[in-house]
């Protein structure tokens, strides 16, 4: 089974990654964008019938920094 992370930073934690492509894209002539947000998207290669309980487990302790990003756990 595959699981995916998906981690964001959490509103008002400062994104320079999300702005310098926002900038970019402006630069681009895509005037129609607007806030640009950053994130990743981790996927775990698991056992079948891994309990989502250890996904969190795995996002608390290394995956995500939960003082300044949020996470989605996907399970596909």
């Amino acid at each position: 089974m595959k699981a995916y992370v998906h981690v964001m930073l959490k509103d008002g934690v400062l994104d320079p990654q999300g702005k310098a492509i926002g900038q970019a894209l402006h630069g681009l002539g895509f005037d129609e964008v607007g806030d640009v947000r950053a994130g990743k998207v981790i996927e775990i290669d698991l056992k079948d019938g891994t309990d989502k309980k250890r996904i969190e487990a795995m996002c608390e302790k290394l995956l995500a920094n939960s003082v300044i990003e949020n996470y989605r756990i996907e399970v596909a």
